[in-house]
């Protein structure tokens, strides 16, 4: 079965949502919706969800499920409000049980904040498979970026998240809590295992050199010409290479912001006795200071973008 994709970008965080369907039936699901918010200010808005939900409706699509690749910590997760448009459920990886126990540590987050996974609709394993009408998804534990990274096969494409990334970029980094680009190659291979026929569609594009947007490529023609990781690249080479490239990157803009709510399944803090909701940013968490905050003598170091 060849399903029918339609992508879309957000601009402010190079983040691809997709909406996989099948137009005989119409039965669909969308992959990592993004719910806009904004810093400056603090709030959050909806153009990206409102563009897949007229989308969906003008398509007149059944949306069964809203399928998250990992808990993302460059955007907040739409996928609550896509939920309660078109009553989908909402499904992750298994592991991100481990993302919400470590999670709930660096944001000390209450005792009744649960950690079993329960705020979502689905907990998928490695290999389940799991049915949207006449869609049929076959969930691909691809950890390494986080431990709870699922990729999903639908038909003659996957959809990789943050594993896999065009061919000139590469892969996804690897130096968030729990994260290993050692289980990360692991993960590429077993992508590269599929047929080399099969559709990528990425998580993110970041336009190296300034090029026009890109969402999909092969799997063949990753193993071929993938910059960090192709079929001749070896585990060591990887290894050290992903290593010394994740030293050098800064925090995504939105770290702190959409980890929180993303291990919450999408949802937003539940409001304080004054009826406002609150974020909580760990004041240099990853760049330990003392309590004038002057940087320790082990950090300081400014990372690139």
């Amino acid at each position: 079965m060849t399903p029918e994709i339609k992508a879309f970008f957000d601009k402010r965080t190079q983040t691809l949502t997709y909406v996989v369907f099948d137009p005989e039936t119409h039965d669909a699901v969308v992959i990592d919706p993004v719910l806009d918010y904004e810093p400056v200010g603090s709030f959050t808005f909806t153009e990206s969800v409102d563009a897949v939900s007229a989308f969906v409706r003008q398509q007149e699509l059944r949306l069964h499920h809203v399928l998250e690749t990992h808990a993302h910590a460059d955007h907040l997760s739409g996928s609550q409000l896509l939920a309660r448009r078109f009553g989908a459920k909402i499904v992750i990886g298994k592991h991100i049980t481990e993302v919400q126990a470590t999670f709930a540590h660096v944001f000390d987050l209450p005792a009744t904040f649960a950690t079993d996974g329960s705020q979502f609709d689905m907990l998928l394993e490695d290999g389940a498979v799991l049915g949207a009408g006449s869609l049929s998804i076959t969930a691909l534990a691809t950890p390494g970026h986080t431990p709870a990274c699922l990729s999903y096969l639908i038909g003659d494409a996957v959809f990789t998240g943050d594993a896999l990334f065009m061919d000139d970029y590469g892969t996804g980094r690897c130096d968030f809590p729990r994260g290993s680009a050692d289980a990360l190659f692991e993960s590429v291979q077993k992508l590269y295992r599929l047929p080399e026929s099969t559709r990528v569609f990425v998580g993110h594009d970041y336009q190296p050199k300034g090029r026009e947007v890109r969402w999909e490529t092969s799997i063949g023609a990753s193993k071929q010409r993938n910059v960090q990781l192709n079929a001749e690249t070896t585990r060591e080479e990887f290894v050290r290479l992903r290593q010394q490239r994740d030293a050098q990157l800064a925090a995504p803009r939105l770290l702190f912001q959409s980890v929180q709510v993303n291990v919450d399944a999408g949802r937003l803090p539940a409001p304080h006795d004054n009826g406002t909701r609150y974020l909580r940013l760990p004041l240099n968490f990853l760049e330990p200071a003392d309590e004038l905050g002057e940087p320790s003598s082990a950090s300081g170091q400014k990372r690139s973008a």
